[in-house]
């Protein structure tokens, strides 16, 4: 395979839709005045998906939802990939919890990515995302600083994470303009 350089676009809620949903407080989002006029409420952002329809349950042999915090050390560009990842039982997402800066590397396709289709989108502070059921991704690519994300993902029966190496030196993000 001959070496991709993906360009770097701006995420957006209609490029990555193919993908999953963009997390963010805009004016897009409905939202309601809540707490005596104090707070707003931008709402239902992301469909979290378990893939059996056991939303928050516990039960023992249902999937249920899990809330991490991922702590992601920077990367420099030019950055040469080295594997996606998918999980095929559910939908993962990342919100960072500080105004940082972070890459988010997808591809369409089924049982192995499309890596012709590969997109790379860069998240601006206040942007996550929300990973589709079986979206391929690059994990965390944080640029400029350490930066603490809160991850929402499932946890319950069967194996929710599949691996994809790419090709030796086959596929580089390319330096921010």
């Amino acid at each position: 395979m001959p070496p991709l350089t993906l360009p770097i676009e701006p995420l957006s809620a209609a490029a990555f839709t193919p993908f999953g949903d963009v997390i963010e407080a805009s004016d897009r989002a409905q939202r309601t005045r809540i707490n005596e006029g104090f707070s707003e409420r931008y709402h239902d952002l992301a469909r979290v998906d378990l893939g059996d329809g056991a939303e928050g349950q516990h039960s023992e042999g249902r999937a249920r939802t899990l809330i991490n915090i991922f702590r992601s050390k920077p990367r420099q560009l030019p950055l040469c990939l080295s594997l996606l990842e998918r999980h095929p039982l559910g939908s993962q997402a990342f919100m960072p919890l500080s105004p940082c800066t972070f890459l988010v590397v997808v591809a369409p396709g089924g049982a192995a990515p499309d890596l012709a289709g590969m997109r790379c989108f860069l998240a601006a502070a206040g942007q996550g995302v929300n990973y589709a059921r079986g979206t391929w991704h690059h994990p965390l690519l944080s640029l400029n600083e350490v930066c603490d994300f809160l991850v929402i993902d499932r946890a319950g029966p069967g194996v929710n994470l599949e691996e994809y190496p790419l090709p030796r030196q086959a596929v580089w993000v390319a330096s921010q303009a």
